[in-house]
């Protein structure tokens, strides 16, 4: 496993529950070595920042972040995957970055599968819980 590659956790961070996996999963993968980036942890992206017209702080740096990553960990849970992780999982994958996926819901969206089948063809591997990323993280680096 090559633990320099540095990672870019992508999800929603917009409730308490979000926050407190986002930051579960980082650990996780911190734990095996990994320099991990959670945005939430570093942007500030609050109200009081929107409000106070640094959005474009907030986004230029995450894609600096992301310029500088080299493998994409994206939460795909939710009825969809989070509008801004998707951009970031496009973005990334634009970029010829790895991409690995997590989801934990289980829910469907039908004959297309798990995740819309974008998202599914831009990520590299997708697992189901946090030591099925790690399986993944093994096997890719």
């Amino acid at each position: 496993m090559d633990t320099s590659k540095k990672v870019y956790i992508a999800g929603p961070l917009f409730s308490e529950g979000e926050l407190d996996f986002n930051k579960k999963l980082r650990d996780a993968v911190a734990q095996k070595g990994f320099p991990v980036y959670l945005p939430q942890e570093h942007t500030e992206d609050t109200v009081d920042m929107r409000h106070e017209h640094k959005q474009n702080y907030i986004f230029q740096n995450n894609v600096e972040i992301i310029d500088d990553s080299d493998i994409i960990l994206a939460v795909l849970d939710g009825a969809d995957v989070d509008s801004g992780t998707a951009w970031e999982i496009g973005y990334a994958y634009a970029k010829g970055k790895m991409i690995f996926g997590l989801r934990t819901d289980f829910r469907t969206m039908g004959s297309e599968g798990m995740v819309n089948l974008m998202i599914d063809q831009s990520a590299d591997a997708i697992a189901f819980d946090i030591p099925g990323v790690l399986e993944i993280f093994e096997q890719y680096t």
